[in-house]
């Protein structure tokens, strides 16, 4: 038996989905978070041993003529693939809203049954509704749910109501006869017929003691989140907390634990192989392998806070504020506020990040936003953060928050000059938004969104991260003859020889080691693999202890032995970031851009910003810090002022089109 999931955007949808199923699929407090269809097994003590049921949790949608490309998979989904029950999510709290929807789900002919959720709310409100009567109605089975409890949720119930109406004809709630999709007029016509019926069932049946006319308190505190002026530096307070809690309080409590060990782990490890094992794989397995998924795992606890503090905020209901307080800025540079979504998801991770930018409609703001998303630093790219915070920065909070703005600022810049170039005037675009209640979050939701991330993570240190680590240290181990480098000839190995050309290119930016390069490299497959590769090639515990984040012997030794400043590593710290992400993620932009040209140019605009940006910032930096621009200054500067002036060039060329226009 194959049911599905349909109904508003934030709706509680998902979250009823993760509840009958037992998975843990992405919630988010507001529209457009499921992009795609999802399915699950529905738990066995709901079945009660009758037929196994398949439910199939489908984008949210307002209506059932596509407007969007996430409407059109729900669309689409339910015509043509004929589940034999849909589970329509109805938001009690929003009667009027939602039964738009319900009508034109029950012409289909498949049996609706409506789950009307968050019923907890419409009682802490007072409000009522006549079920039997809404029932008759409509002429569906109606279900009360409430999918954020854990105990009197209405599943039980709502599935036994599923088997039952199985088989059954579904009668039309509102006879609007047939419809011809391609014409606008009779569409309208028959909307606007649903609309009057679903106004005057509403009246009917719903008792609300809540005047929506009036302030309530949450109206008077989205007067101050929400302000236009005070609503962004609220955001920067908000998430320097988030970071200074994760980075500076909690987190490396947790992490001095974890490393302790892991590296008692490491030791146990190494005294077991004992003299007997070549020096080699000895060095392979404990030093290259466990040593640097050890470099990389050891920075988990503080990715783990920073993603339970953030599931936090998205389930209270503020993270929607921060979409509605970011629109007018995204205006002035073509986005629009759903540009938002796809950014605030790839804080987790750039792949779902930019496969959220489908729920955009305009197909210049959805590949501007695809090709841009994965500046926001993603969990991938945290240990990187965490690791240079922690060892050349006293201050390890505000090194994190300043990543995240920066990004945010690239993103404002790309998608000025984005704009410009293809010579696209801004489209006036209307981002309307349905902002849900502030609540007081789940804690049970937020540990298991925190522990889905930090399984992912652990899985891919456990296999991506492994197998990079293992090769750059057998790399690192080898020349080309394959013979064994000796220590004091370590750029004879075959790693240095391919990444010496590339160091090159980096001298300008104060990072012009060959190990450094090896490291940026490796990086675009997994970014961890920074972090993991740093530990390889230079054995980075002898310098650094990772229990402390602190280093051994001073700023001074990490720059002899690393040839890296403090403003040198903040440069590579930016470059590492905002180039390319990995190659998965590249994957999901060709797929999401639909046009090589625009991958193509994606990809070169974000090695360029890096480049640039770790320029300036090594530079300048070096400038201020020790009274003389830093190596590489006169090459570097060529290589940023050519790339600058050829972006003028298409902005040129870009207006001199629009005026065409």
């Amino acid at each position: 038996m194959r049911i599905a999931l349909a109904g508003n955007p934030n709706s509680g949808k998902t979250t009823l989905f993760n509840g009958i199923t037992g998975k843990i699929e992405k919630v988010g407090n507001w529209a457009g978070v499921t992009v795609e269809k999802k399915e699950g097994k529905i738990k066995d003590k709901y079945t009660n041993g009758k037929d196994e049921i398949i439910a199939v949790d489908l984008p949210g949608a307002y209506s059932m003529s596509p407007y969007t490309s996430e409407e059109s998979i729900t669309s689409d989904f339910v015509k043509n693939e004929n589940p034999d029950v849909i589970i329509n999510i109805v938001d009690a709290t929003n009667l009027s809203r939602s039964l738009f929807f319900t009508v034109q789900l029950t012409e289909l002919g498949i049996p609706v049954v409506v789950a009307l959720n968050k019923k907890d709310l419409n009682e802490k409100r007072g409000d009522k509704i006549d079920i039997k009567k809404l029932a008759e109605k409509l002429g569906v089975s109606i279900v009360e749910t409430s999918a954020t409890s854990s105990s009197d949720n209405g599943f039980a119930e709502l599935i036994a109501e599923t088997y039952n109406v199985k088989g059954k004809k579904q009668a039309p709630a509102l006879e609007v006869g047939k419809v011809n999709e391609e014409d606008d007029k009779a569409v309208k016509e028959a909307d606007i017929k649903r609309f009057d019926f679903v106004k005057k069932v509403v009246s009917e049946v719903s008792d609300k003691k809540t005047d929506s006319n009036k302030k309530n308190s949450q109206d008077k505190v989205d007067l101050v989140i929400a302000n236009k002026w005070l609503g962004l530096p609220i955001f920067a307070v908000v998430m320097y907390l988030v970071f200074s809690i994760s980075q500076e309080k909690v987190g490396p409590y947790f992490a001095d634990l974890l490393v302790g060990w892991l590296e008692g782990l490491q030791g146990m490890v190494g005294d077991s192989l004992g003299s007997g094992v070549s020096e080699f794989w000895s060095a392979l397995l404990v030093d290259g392998i466990i040593g640097g998924v050890i470099a990389v795992v050891g920075f988990l606890p503080l990715i783990m806070v920073l993603f339970f503090l953030l599931a936090l905020l998205e389930d209270s209901g503020y993270m929607a504020r921060v979409a509605v307080v970011m629109d007018r800025f995204f205006k002035i540079v073509g986005l629009s506020g759903k540009s938002i979504i796809p950014m605030v998801v790839s804080t987790g991770c750039a792949i779902p990040g930019i496969m959220a930018t489908r729920t955009i409609k305009d197909i210049q703001q959805r590949r501007t936003t695809a090709m841009l998303t994965s500046f926001m630093p993603c969990g991938a790219k945290l240990p990187v953060i965490a690791l240079f915070a922690g060892v050349f920065f006293k201050d390890a909070a505000w090194v994190g928050w300043l990543m995240y703005f920066v990004g945010i600022a690239i993103i404002f810049v790309g998608a000025y000059l984005i704009n410009r170039i293809t010579g696209v005037k801004n489209n006036r675009s209307y981002f309307v938004m349905e902002l849900p209640e502030y609540k007081v979050p789940s804690l049970k939701r937020a540990l298991i969104s925190m522990l889905d991330r930090a399984k992912a993570f652990i899985i891919k240190a456990g296999t991506i991260i492994l197998i990079c680590n293992a090769v750059v240290q057998i790399m690192q181990t080898f020349n080309w003859s394959l013979q064994v480098v000796p220590e004091e000839a370590a750029d004879t190995s075959i790693l240095a020889s391919i990444s010496s050309p590339f160091a090159l290119l980096l001298v300008p930016l104060g990072f012009g080691m060959w190990q450094l390069a090896a490291a940026a490299i490796t990086g675009f497959i997994a970014k961890e693999n920074v972090v993991g590769t740093l530990a390889v090639v230079y054995g980075i515990t002898n310098f650094i202890d990772t229990e402390e984040l602190a280093l051994v012997e001073g700023a001074s030794s990490v720059a002899e032995i690393m040839g890296l400043t403090s403003v040198g590593a903040l440069a590579y710290l930016m470059f590492n970031l905002f180039t390319p992400p990995c190659f998965a993620a590249i994957g999901a932009m060709n797929s999401e851009l639909d046009s090589k040209k625009w991958l193509w140019s994606g990809i070169a605009m974000q090695f360029g910003i890096g480049y640039v940006v770790a320029y300036f910032v090594y530079q300048i930096g070096t400038l201020v810090t020790a009274g003389t621009v830093g190596s590489g200054f006169l090459v570097g500067g060529i290589i940023s002022l050519a790339l600058i002036g050829y972006i003028g060039y298409l902005v040129k060329k870009g207006d001199q089109l629009a005026a065409k226009k």
